[in-house]
C-alpha cells in the first residue's frame, strides 16, 4: 500500500501524488472500502478517487533515480515493437502503452521514429494514429523519468540525447 505524499504512476494519467488515504466524502462510494485520492503531477487543478486495491488499472511506484539511469543507458539495446498486421499497429500500440512500463514507451517511441523516417523517405505522410502514440509515450515517459532524475520534464529528451550519444 503506499502512503501519503508518495508518487506513484497511475494508470494513462502518469505520475500522481497521493494525496489522501481513506473514504472520500463523495455519493456513491461505498462503506468500508479504503480510497486513494491522487493529485496527478502535471496537471495539478484535477483529483482523482479509486480504491487501494483497484487491480483494473497499473498503480506502481516511480521508478528510482537508478533505475532510470540504467534504462536510458539501455535505450539503444531496447527492441522495436514488432507489428506484423498494419490493421492490428493501433491496437498494438494501445496494449503497449497500458502497461505503463517505461521500457514498453521506449519501444514505441523507438518504433514510431524508425518508422516515421521510413514514410518520410518513401514520401509518405506520418499517420495520425503514429502521431498520437509518439507523443503519448514521449509525454509518459519523460514525465516520470523527470521525476526519478530530478529534472523538469522539458529537458528530460535533451538529457536522454546527450547519453545516448556519448
Amino acid at each position: 500500500m503506499f502512503q501519503v505524499g508518495d508518487l506513484i504512476v497511475y494508470g494513462n494519467t502518469g505520475v500522481c501524488r497521493v494525496e489522501k488515504i481513506g473514504r472520500p466524502d463523495l455519493a456513491g462510494v461505498p462503506e468500508g472500502v479504503d480510497y486513494y485520492t491522487l493529485s496527478p503531477y502535471y496537471s495539478q487543478n484535477s483529483k482523482i478517487f479509486t480504491p487501494c486495491d483497484n487491480e483494473k488499472v497499473v498503480m506502481r511506484p516511480v521508478i528510482s533515480k537508478k533505475e532510470a539511469r540504467k534504462l536510458v543507458r539501455e535505450i539503444p539495446s531496447i527492441q522495436l515493437l514488432i507489428i506484423t498486421d498494419e490493421k492490428k499497429r493501433e491496437e498494438c500500440y494501445k496494449e503497449t502503452m497500458r502497461t505503463c512500463d517505461c521500457r514498453e514507451f521506449v519501444s514505441i517511441i523507438k518504433t514510431i521514429y524508425t518508422r516515421k523516417q521510413e514514410r518520410l523517405a518513401e514520401g509518405k505522410k506520418v499517420t495520425a494514429s503514429d502521431e498520437k502514440y509518439f507523443s503519448m509515450a514521449e509525454d509518459k515517459l519523460y514525465g516520470e523519468l523527470a521525476i526519478a532524475l530530478e529534472m523538469e520534464k522539458n529537458k528530460v529528451k535533451e538529457y536522454i540525447k546527450e547519453k545516448v550519444e556519448s
